[in-house]
């Protein structure tokens, strides 16, 4: 991921690999989660918001909680957990990867 200072709810879905809907839902479920939004109600995510959403993904797909359990890891243990820290580097590998490949 690039180091823009923010993201459209469109990058944020396309990266994580759900829809713009289940991040919305995610911002009602997850007190932590605070996109800023414009005048029009149009949500913008900062490098932050989405670091906090791939730690929802994770939890969520990859490790198998329920929205309950998520928000008590996320409240347990606030620092990012190393497999997240690998999880973030592989995807930021992707994105880069596939930029290239469009370039080529």
């Amino acid at each position: 991921m690039d180091d823009k200072l923010y993201y459209s709810i469109g990058e944020v879905s396309e990266l994580l690999g759900v829809a713009p809907s289940v991040l919305r839902f995610w911002e009602t479920e997850f007190d932590q989660l605070h996109p800023v939004r414009n005048r029009r109600g149009v949500r913008s995510y900062t490098r932050r918001d989405v670091e906090l959403l791939q730690r929802i993904h994770y939890l969520t797909r990859d490790c198998g909680y329920t929205l309950d359990g998520a928000r008590d890891q996320l409240r347990a243990h606030p620092e990012e957990d190393p497999k997240m820290q690998v999880i973030r580097n592989l995807t930021d590998l992707r994105a880069f990867l596939t930029d290239l490949k469009e370039r080529l």
